[in-house]
């Protein structure tokens, strides 16, 4: 177990307890020396954890403490590169530029040892085909705000008509982005590929419901269970 993973799972080791904890205890229960464990409360109450007590007596968290650098597993790590890494490939620019923020502002974070792990992971993503990465910062905008959009959208028999959708999700495929929304035409649930999206125009306009209640009603439509995440 490395040092800030040890940190960690001390932290954790106290929160599970109300009452002051001796040092034999949890110095058993983390598998280390008393010499390591004093050590380690001494470095915790350094970085601003409330833990009361001493040696002999017990030791006790006060609520509230969130360790200043974040604390990850090695799946962890390889999850959020993967991640970070297939947004970069599979998505918009700007999506791209977000996530490679996003990781540089956890790396700068993260202590040493779990940091070489962010940047030596060896979990790659192939890169994307040109068509896929076209800018949906539009669509992911008026998704957020709740907006309509008005679209002249060409079926797959070359057919073009103009839509007033009301989108709320943008689902990522292999060889599509598909954008998951109510259409006023059909008054009904579509799916719009956005490579056949010939024209976009942002209408300001809210739409009548919610976005997380389109996107329940979409799922139970579709049987869809809910994502964990």
């Amino acid at each position: 177990m490395s040092r800030s993973e040890r940190l960690f799972a001390l932290l954790q080791a106290l929160r599970r307890r109300r009452r002051p904890v001796s040092g034999k205890v949890l110095a058993g229960e983390l598998g280390i020396s008393l010499r390591t464990l004093y050590r380690d409360i001494g470095s915790l109450q350094a970085q601003g954890a409330q833990i009361e007590g001493e040696p002999g007596l017990g030791y006790v968290l006060k609520p509230g403490f969130l360790l200043p650098p974040m604390m990850f597993s090695e799946e962890e790590i390889e999850a959020l590169v993967l991640g970070s890494r297939w947004v970069a490939r599979r998505t918009d620019e700007p999506l791209a530029w977000a996530a490679r923020n996003a990781l540089a502002k956890i790396a700068a974070v993260l202590p040493d040892d779990l940091r070489h792990g962010l940047d030596t992971s060896a979990l790659l993503v192939g890169p994307a085909a040109e068509q896929e990465r076209g800018d949906l910062s539009q669509i992911r905008r008026a998704i957020r705000a709740e907006h309509k959009l008005d679209i002249v959208y060409r079926d797959g028999g070359g057919a073009a008509s103009q839509r007033l959708i009301w989108p709320f999700g943008l689902g990522f495929f292999e060889q599509s982005r598909v954008v998951l929304g109510w259409c006023e035409l059909r008054q009904d649930f579509r799916h719009f590929r956005t490579d056949r999206i010939q024209a976009m125009s942002a209408t300001g306009l809210r739409y009548p419901r919610r976005r997380q209640a389109l996107l329940k009603a979409w799922r139970e439509k579709e049987g869809i269970p809910p994502q964990e995440v």
